[in-house]
C-alpha cells in the first residue's frame, strides 16, 4: 500500500481553497482529507481546523460512527474561546438537523436536545463575540425558527421510576 505524501507549507493556502471547493461540491470526505494533509504540514492551522470541522459536520447525514465525536474534538482544538463556542454550536446544530432528517424512534427527543445544546453554545459565543460579529445570533435564530416549525420536537419525558413495595 502506498504511503501518504506531505504537502509543502507553501501550498497550504491553495489546498484550503480546494477543501472549500470540495465542500461546496458536497464531497466532504475529500475536503476532510485535504484538511488532514494541511494539518500534517501545519498542526496549528486554525483555518484548516475550521474547515475540517465543517467537512466533518457535512458528513453527519451519512450517520458514520464517530464523526460527531471527531468534530467535537476538532472544535476543542480551536484557540479562540469565541470560535470554540461558536463552532461547537455548529456541531450541535448540524447534529440536530441530521437527527431530525434521519427520523426513527426517539429522534425527535434527540434532535430537541441537540438544538438546545446549540442554543446554549450560541448564547455563550454571543456573550464573548467580537464587535460587529453577530454570527452566533444568526445561528441561534435559525435554531429557534426550526424549533418553532417543528412543535413535535420536545424534551424526552422523564421516566417514572417504580416505587419499591413496602
Amino acid at each position: 500500500m502506498a504511503g501518504l505524501k506531505p504537502l509543502s507549507r507553501e501550498s497550504i493556502g491553495r489546498a484550503l481553497e480546494r477543501a472549500e471547493r470540495y465542500r461546496l461540491l458536497n464531497e466532504p470526505v475529500e475536503a476532510e482529507s485535504i484538511c488532514l494533509d494541511v494539518l500534517a504540514a501545519d498542526a496549528q492551522s486554525q483555518p484548516a481546523l475550521v474547515m475540517l470541522l465543517l467537512a466533518l459536520t457535512d458528513q453527519f447525514e451519512e450517520g458514520e460512527s464517530g464523526v460527531v465525536g471527531r468534530a467535537r474534538a476538532v472544535a476543542q482544538q480551536l484557540r479562540d474561546e469565541y470560535e470554540r463556542a461558536y463552532y461547537s454550536g455548529i456541531v450541535a446544530e448540524r447534529r440536530a438537523k441530521a437527527q431530525l432528517n434521519r427520523g426513527g424512534p426517539g429522534s425527535s427527543y434527540a434532535a430537541y436536545a441537540s438544538f438546545r445544546d446549540a442554543l446554549a453554545l450560541y448564547e455563550k459565543a454571543e456573550a464573548i463575540r467580537p464587535a460587529g460579529n453577530d454570527d452566533a445570533i444568526l445561528r441561534y435564530n435559525t435554531c429557534v425558527r426550526i424549533l418553532e416549525r417543528h412543535p413535535d420536537l420536545t424534551e424526552a419525558p422523564q421516566e417514572e421510576a417504580e416505587q419499591p413495595l413496602e
